[in-house]
């Protein structure tokens, strides 16, 4: 049986950061390496293989050598717990204050540790409990469920494919801007009319307008995939894209709501500690 959930106090924010991004690597098919959880967090190997140790003890975590790390029911529920404060307050800022979506992560970021958990319900009650945050991540509910179906990116339609825009990745607050300005957001409507061969551009069409993006760019828009649609680009079932083509700025945090460090591509099982 795994261990209780500590109190939320025993819990600090590098823990809280770890569970995250131990949460999200676990989205890409399976333990998490300690190599890659250091790529993610931008720190030391040596630092991570210490905190590893730390949170095996605390039940967080289940640890082998050279199979990774994964969370446990415990771990889960606190990883879920923060990821669910990040992704209200990030609401909460938009929907209540007025925020624009490319602002509200950093300022997530800085709240997240600190804001209580009732506090966050209240927040989610006074804007009717949202099941999404500004870009499209869903929001865990309070008993820690949370809607983790497949993803596709725009970068696995064939043309000729319709699809809904469900989320956008909110690790870079210029892309958020420029896509924006495409009427790239969460509900839009998008058809791929064209792509151009050896990774050129993709013709889309959103609002009645035709807009060019890349294939770099359309990688970090996310739909729900179509009948037929093969997945060469989408991560698992919980969150963006893995890290091909992504620059510094990626991050296993921000895909499971907090942080700003880079992240890297999965390594290989010689590659986990």
């Amino acid at each position: 049986m795994s261990a209780a959930v500590p109190r939320r106090a025993a819990l600090t924010a590098s823990v809280e950061d770890y569970l995250k991004a131990i949460y999200e690597l676990e989205g890409y098919g399976g333990a998490a390496g300690t190599k890659e959880l250091a790529a993610a967090l931008g720190i030391a190997p040596a630092s991570v293989s210490g905190m590893v140790r730390r949170l095996a003890e605390q039940g967080l975590i289940s640890h082998q050598r050279y199979r990774g790390v994964r969370l446990t029911d415990a771990g889960r529920r606190a990883a879920l717990g923060t990821i669910r404060r990040h992704r209200v307050i990030e609401a909460y800022l938009a929907e209540a204050l007025g925020y624009p979506w490319d602002r509200v992560h950093d300022e997530a970021e800085r709240l997240e540790h600190a804001a209580s958990d009732e506090l966050v319900d209240r927040m989610a009650a006074a804007i009717g409990e949202p099941e999404t945050d500004p870009h499209g991540a869903p929001i865990p509910a309070r008993d820690g469920t949370m809607d983790e179906r497949r993803l596709a990116s725009l970068d696995d339609l064939p043309p000729g494919t319709q699809a809904r825009i469900q989320r956008v990745e909110d690790d870079d607050p210029a892309r958020l801007r420029y896509l924006g300005e495409l009427g790239i957001k969460p509900g839009a409507p998008v058809r791929i009319v064209d792509r151009a061969p050896y990774g050129g551009p993709i013709t889309l069409r959103i609002a009645r307008a035709e807009r060019l993006i890349g294939s770099e760019l359309a990688r970090h828009v996310l739909v729900i995939p179509p009948p037929g649609v093969t997945f060469s680009h989408a991560a698992g079932a919980r969150s963006a894209v893995p890290a091909a083509g992504r620059d510094a700025a990626g991050s296993a945090r921000h895909a499971a709501g907090g942080g700003k460090r880079g992240r890297r591509r999965r390594g290989s099982a010689h590659d986990r500690d």
